[in-house]
C-alpha cells in the first residue's frame, strides 16, 4: 500500500467499517483523537509533528503515513520535516530509521 491513493482509501473504508458498527467506545475514541487534534495551547501543526514524532517512535507506518499529511496540509516544511525525523530517531533509536526511509518516501509523493 505505497500510493496516496491506495492508503486515503483503505483509511476511509476500514473507519467507515467501524464507525458504522455503532460501537460507543469507538465513536468517542475517534471523536477525542479528532479533538485532541485542534487548535489549543499548541496549534495543530504543533500536535502533528508530535504525533508523527511519536508514530515513528512507535514504528506505526499507517499513522506515520498520516501525520505526514496533516504536516503537509499544515505547512510543514521539508526542514521542518527532517527536524521532525531527528527527534523521532533520536527518541526511539536506530530501530526507527527504516520508518524514516517510509516517511520521506511518503512525503515526496506528497510533494509531486
Amino acid at each position: 500500500m505505497n500510493s496516496i491513493h491506495e492508503f486515503r482509501t483503505y483509511r476511509a473504508k476500514m473507519n467507515k467499517v467501524i464507525l458504522d458498527a455503532d460501537n460507543l467506545f469507538f465513536k468517542r475514541f475517534f471523536n477525542l483523537d479528532t479533538r485532541t487534534y485542534e487548535d489549543g495551547a499548541l496549534s495543530s501543526q504543533v500536535k502533528e509533528m508530535l504525533g508523527l514524532v511519536s508514530s515513528l517512535v512507535l514504528r506505526c507506518d499507517d499513522c506515520v503515513k498520516y501525520h505526514i499529511e496533516k504536516c503537509f496540509e499544515l505547512g510543514v516544511t521539508r526542514e521542518q520535516f527532517f527536524e521532525i525525523l531527528s527527534v523521532a530517531n533520536l527518541v526511539g533509536g536506530s530501530i526507527v530509521i527504516p520508518h524514516t526511509r517510509r516517511a520521506i518516501e511518503y512525503w515526496d509523493l506528497l510533494v509531486k
